[in-house]
Protein backbone atom coordinates (compact mmCIF):
# COMPACT_ATOMS: atom_id res chain seq x y z
CA UNK A 1 0.00 0.00 0.00
CA UNK A 2 2.61 2.61 0.79
CA UNK A 3 4.52 1.91 -2.59
CA UNK A 4 0.81 2.10 -4.81
CA UNK A 5 0.13 5.47 -2.31
CA UNK A 6 4.05 6.86 -3.10
CA UNK A 7 4.27 5.82 -6.64
CA UNK A 8 0.55 8.14 -7.09
CA UNK A 9 1.85 10.96 -5.59
CA UNK A 10 5.25 10.63 -7.99
CA UNK A 11 3.70 10.22 -10.91
CA UNK A 12 0.65 12.26 -10.55
CA UNK A 13 -1.83 10.97 -13.71
CA UNK A 14 -5.32 12.02 -12.61
CA UNK A 15 -8.38 10.30 -12.17
CA UNK A 16 -10.62 10.03 -15.00
CA UNK A 17 -12.03 12.94 -16.14
CA UNK A 18 -15.91 13.61 -15.71
CA UNK A 19 -17.93 13.16 -17.73
CA UNK A 20 -18.04 10.84 -19.49
CA UNK A 21 -17.30 9.11 -16.07
CA UNK A 22 -19.48 9.79 -13.11
CA UNK A 23 -17.04 9.92 -10.07
CA UNK A 24 -18.78 8.56 -6.73
CA UNK A 25 -16.35 8.48 -4.32
CA UNK A 26 -15.64 12.37 -3.18
CA UNK A 27 -13.30 12.07 -0.76
CA UNK A 28 -10.56 10.76 -2.32
CA UNK A 29 -11.16 12.60 -5.81
CA UNK A 30 -8.12 14.96 -4.73
CA UNK A 31 -5.83 11.82 -5.19
CA UNK A 32 -3.87 10.78 -7.93
CA UNK A 33 -5.16 7.97 -10.26
CA UNK A 34 -1.97 5.90 -11.42
CA UNK A 35 -2.00 2.87 -9.69
CA UNK A 36 -5.18 1.64 -8.25
CA UNK A 37 -4.44 1.02 -4.55
CA UNK A 38 -8.04 -1.16 -4.64
CA UNK A 39 -6.67 -3.27 -6.75
CA UNK A 40 -3.38 -3.88 -5.10
CA UNK A 41 -5.00 -4.51 -1.92
CA UNK A 42 -7.38 -7.22 -2.77
CA UNK A 43 -4.97 -8.65 -5.04
CA UNK A 44 -2.36 -9.35 -2.27
CA UNK A 45 -4.77 -10.11 0.21
CA UNK A 46 -6.21 -13.21 -1.49
CA UNK A 47 -3.41 -14.20 -3.43
CA UNK A 48 -0.63 -14.21 -0.34
CA UNK A 49 -3.68 -15.87 1.63
CA UNK A 50 -3.81 -18.57 -1.00
CA UNK A 51 -0.37 -19.06 -1.21
CA UNK A 52 0.33 -19.13 2.81
CA UNK A 53 -2.31 -21.31 3.14
CA UNK A 54 -1.98 -24.41 0.64
CA UNK A 55 0.43 -25.89 2.23
CA UNK A 56 -1.04 -25.61 5.48
CA UNK A 57 -4.62 -26.73 5.06
CA UNK A 58 -6.14 -29.47 2.71
CA UNK A 59 -8.87 -27.89 0.63
CA UNK A 60 -9.27 -27.84 -3.27
CA UNK A 61 -6.66 -25.55 -4.75
CA UNK A 62 -8.87 -24.69 -7.66
CA UNK A 63 -11.76 -23.47 -5.54
CA UNK A 64 -9.20 -21.83 -3.69
CA UNK A 65 -7.55 -19.94 -6.76
CA UNK A 66 -11.31 -19.77 -8.14
CA UNK A 67 -11.88 -17.31 -4.89
CA UNK A 68 -9.03 -15.82 -4.74
CA UNK A 69 -9.57 -14.50 -8.81
CA UNK A 70 -13.20 -13.64 -8.20
CA UNK A 71 -12.80 -11.35 -5.09
CA UNK A 72 -9.96 -9.45 -6.74
CA UNK A 73 -11.57 -9.04 -10.00
CA UNK A 74 -14.64 -7.70 -8.32
CA UNK A 75 -12.85 -4.89 -6.50
CA UNK A 76 -11.15 -3.78 -9.45
CA UNK A 77 -13.70 -3.83 -11.85
CA UNK A 78 -15.72 -1.99 -8.75
CA UNK A 79 -13.04 0.95 -9.15
CA UNK A 80 -13.58 1.32 -12.55
CA UNK A 81 -17.83 1.06 -12.06
CA UNK A 82 -17.73 4.17 -9.53
CA UNK A 83 -15.45 6.00 -11.57
CA UNK A 84 -12.48 6.43 -9.75
CA UNK A 85 -9.87 4.90 -11.83
CA UNK A 86 -8.60 3.48 -15.59
CA UNK A 87 -8.41 0.33 -16.63
CA UNK A 88 -4.34 0.88 -17.56
CA UNK A 89 -4.83 2.02 -13.43
CA UNK A 90 -6.43 -1.22 -11.98
CA UNK A 91 -3.89 -3.63 -14.47
CA UNK A 92 -1.16 -1.50 -13.20
CA UNK A 93 -2.27 -2.19 -9.73
CA UNK A 94 -2.50 -5.92 -10.61
CA UNK A 95 0.67 -6.36 -12.07
CA UNK A 96 2.76 -3.85 -9.44
CA UNK A 97 1.38 -6.86 -7.02
CA UNK A 98 2.32 -9.90 -8.48
CA UNK A 99 5.93 -8.45 -8.66
CA UNK A 100 5.93 -7.35 -5.01
CA UNK A 101 4.86 -10.88 -4.09
CA UNK A 102 6.83 -12.59 -6.31
CA UNK A 103 10.18 -10.75 -5.10
CA UNK A 104 9.32 -11.01 -1.39
CA UNK A 105 7.76 -14.88 -1.50
CA UNK A 106 11.52 -16.54 -0.46
CA UNK A 107 11.36 -14.01 2.85
CA UNK A 108 7.92 -14.41 3.36
CA UNK A 109 9.04 -17.49 6.66
CA UNK A 110 12.53 -15.57 7.49
CA UNK A 111 9.47 -12.55 8.55
CA UNK A 112 7.90 -14.92 10.35
CA UNK A 113 10.71 -16.49 12.54
CA UNK A 114 11.85 -12.67 13.20
CA UNK A 115 8.37 -11.50 13.95
CA UNK A 116 8.14 -14.65 16.63
CA UNK A 117 12.21 -14.66 17.70
CA UNK A 118 13.78 -11.05 17.80
CA UNK A 119 12.88 -8.33 20.79
CA UNK A 120 14.45 -6.02 18.35
CA UNK A 121 12.13 -6.76 15.17
CA UNK A 122 8.97 -4.77 16.54
CA UNK A 123 10.94 -1.68 17.43
CA UNK A 124 12.92 -1.97 14.47
CA UNK A 125 9.46 -2.21 12.56
CA UNK A 126 7.85 0.88 13.98
CA UNK A 127 10.63 3.00 13.67
CA UNK A 128 11.24 1.96 9.72
CA UNK A 129 7.21 2.57 9.50
CA UNK A 130 6.50 6.32 10.86
CA UNK A 131 10.22 7.01 9.30
CA UNK A 132 8.14 6.10 5.89
CA UNK A 133 5.35 8.39 7.01
CA UNK A 134 7.29 11.36 7.95
CA UNK A 135 8.49 11.77 5.31
CA UNK A 136 5.78 10.78 2.22
CA UNK A 137 6.25 13.03 -0.89
CA UNK A 138 4.68 15.97 -0.10
CA UNK A 139 1.96 17.24 -2.75
CA UNK A 140 0.90 20.86 -3.66
CA UNK A 141 -2.03 20.40 -1.94
CA UNK A 142 -4.07 18.49 0.61
CA UNK A 143 -5.15 15.04 0.10
CA UNK A 144 -6.14 12.21 2.12
CA UNK A 145 -3.28 10.17 0.71
CA UNK A 146 -1.02 10.57 3.17
CA UNK A 147 -3.57 10.23 6.47
CA UNK A 148 -4.70 7.01 4.65
CA UNK A 149 -1.05 5.71 4.56
CA UNK A 150 -0.02 6.59 7.96
CA UNK A 151 -3.45 4.56 9.21
CA UNK A 152 -2.69 1.63 7.02
CA UNK A 153 1.07 1.25 8.25
CA UNK A 154 0.12 1.94 11.63
CA UNK A 155 -1.93 -1.34 11.21
CA UNK A 156 0.72 -3.29 9.82
CA UNK A 157 3.12 -2.12 12.76
CA UNK A 158 0.58 -2.64 15.69
CA UNK A 159 -0.73 -5.80 14.49
CA UNK A 160 2.80 -7.01 14.08
CA UNK A 161 3.48 -6.50 17.45
CA UNK A 162 0.62 -7.45 18.86
CA UNK A 163 1.87 -11.28 16.98
CA UNK A 164 5.19 -10.43 18.24
CA UNK A 165 3.97 -10.20 22.19
CA UNK A 166 1.40 -13.08 21.70
CA UNK A 167 4.61 -15.17 21.02
CA UNK A 168 6.90 -13.53 23.42
CA UNK A 169 4.99 -13.66 26.35
CA UNK A 170 2.91 -17.43 25.13
CA UNK A 171 0.09 -15.61 25.16
CA UNK A 172 -0.96 -17.74 22.69
CA UNK A 173 -0.79 -22.14 22.05
CA UNK A 174 2.00 -23.00 19.19
CA UNK A 175 0.19 -24.47 16.24
CA UNK A 176 0.03 -28.07 15.95
CA UNK A 177 2.71 -30.21 13.85
CA UNK A 178 3.01 -31.75 10.96
CA UNK A 179 1.49 -29.72 8.43
CA UNK A 180 -0.64 -29.92 6.64
CA UNK A 181 -3.65 -29.52 9.38
CA UNK A 182 -7.10 -31.28 8.23
CA UNK A 183 -9.50 -28.81 10.19
CA UNK A 184 -13.39 -29.69 9.54
CA UNK A 185 -15.64 -26.61 9.82
CA UNK A 186 -17.43 -26.04 12.75
CA UNK A 187 -21.74 -26.31 12.13
CA UNK A 188 -23.17 -22.62 12.67
CA UNK A 189 -25.70 -23.51 15.76
CA UNK A 190 -27.57 -21.04 17.40
CA UNK A 191 -24.94 -20.89 20.04
CA UNK A 192 -22.29 -20.62 17.79
CA UNK A 193 -23.65 -17.92 16.19
CA UNK A 194 -24.66 -15.94 19.44
CA UNK A 195 -21.04 -16.53 20.48
CA UNK A 196 -19.50 -15.17 17.61
CA UNK A 197 -21.30 -11.52 18.11
CA UNK A 198 -21.24 -11.15 21.80
CA UNK A 199 -17.43 -11.74 20.95
CA UNK A 200 -17.51 -9.46 18.27
CA UNK A 201 -19.39 -6.79 20.17
CA UNK A 202 -16.97 -6.71 23.13
CA UNK A 203 -14.30 -6.66 21.05
CA UNK A 204 -15.64 -3.69 18.82
CA UNK A 205 -16.46 -1.37 22.03
CA UNK A 206 -13.20 -1.89 23.38
CA UNK A 207 -11.48 -1.19 20.43
CA UNK A 208 -13.32 1.68 19.31
CA UNK A 209 -12.79 3.15 23.24
CA UNK A 210 -8.76 2.56 22.44
CA UNK A 211 -8.94 4.80 19.61
CA UNK A 212 -11.03 7.26 20.63
CA UNK A 213 -9.06 7.59 23.95
CA UNK A 214 -5.57 7.02 22.24
CA UNK A 215 -6.47 9.75 19.68
CA UNK A 216 -7.72 12.55 22.07
CA UNK A 217 -4.47 12.12 24.19
CA UNK A 218 -2.17 12.24 21.48
CA UNK A 219 -3.99 15.16 19.77
CA UNK A 220 -4.10 16.67 23.22
CA UNK A 221 -0.18 16.45 23.58
CA UNK A 222 0.64 17.55 19.73
CA UNK A 223 -1.45 20.87 20.14
CA UNK A 224 0.06 21.47 23.48
CA UNK A 225 3.46 20.68 22.05
CA UNK A 226 2.66 22.79 19.03
CA UNK A 227 0.93 25.39 20.67
CA UNK A 228 -2.01 24.78 18.40
CA UNK A 229 -5.56 26.24 18.79
CA UNK A 230 -7.61 23.01 19.88
CA UNK A 231 -10.45 21.63 17.17
CA UNK A 232 -8.44 23.53 14.56
CA UNK A 233 -9.05 21.48 11.77
CA UNK A 234 -6.61 23.04 9.60
CA UNK A 235 -3.79 22.17 12.15
CA UNK A 236 -4.89 18.54 12.14
CA UNK A 237 -3.48 18.47 8.70
CA UNK A 238 -0.17 19.85 9.55
CA UNK A 239 2.63 16.93 8.79
CA UNK A 240 3.98 17.15 12.32
CA UNK A 241 0.39 16.56 13.96
CA UNK A 242 -1.58 14.30 11.34
CA UNK A 243 1.06 11.57 11.15
CA UNK A 244 2.32 11.10 14.59
CA UNK A 245 -1.89 11.17 16.04
CA UNK A 246 -2.46 8.85 13.14
CA UNK A 247 0.05 6.25 13.88
CA UNK A 248 0.16 6.77 17.66
CA UNK A 249 -3.58 5.95 17.55
CA UNK A 250 -3.74 2.86 15.06
CA UNK A 251 -1.07 1.04 16.08
CA UNK A 252 -2.95 1.08 19.25
CA UNK A 253 -5.71 0.03 18.06
CA UNK A 254 -4.04 -2.98 16.29
CA UNK A 255 -2.16 -3.78 19.25
CA UNK A 256 -5.84 -3.66 21.23
CA UNK A 257 -7.65 -6.08 18.84
CA UNK A 258 -4.77 -8.84 18.42
CA UNK A 259 -3.84 -9.05 21.78
CA UNK A 260 -5.85 -7.19 24.68
CA UNK A 261 -9.21 -8.32 23.34
CA UNK A 262 -8.34 -12.39 22.85
CA UNK A 263 -7.29 -12.05 26.03
CA UNK A 264 -10.73 -10.30 27.05
CA UNK A 265 -12.09 -12.71 25.56
CA UNK A 266 -10.55 -15.99 27.74
CA UNK A 267 -11.35 -13.64 30.93
CA UNK A 268 -15.01 -13.35 30.41
CA UNK A 269 -14.77 -17.22 29.48
CA UNK A 270 -15.90 -16.18 25.30
CA UNK A 271 -14.17 -19.20 23.59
Amino acid sequence: MYIGQMTKDILKWPRPFSPPVVILEKRVVAEYGMPSTHAMGATAISFTFLISTMDRYEYPFALGLTMAVVFSTLVCLSRLYTGMHTVLDVVGGVLITALFIALTYPAWTLIDHLDSASPLFPVCLIIVLFFLCYNYPMSEYYSPTRADTTTILAVGAGVTTGCWINHFFQLVSKPPTPLPIIQNIPLLTVDALTLGLVKFTVGIVVTLFVRQLVQNLSLQVLYSWFRVVIRNKEARRRLEIEVPYKFVTYTSVAICATTFVPMLHRFLGLL
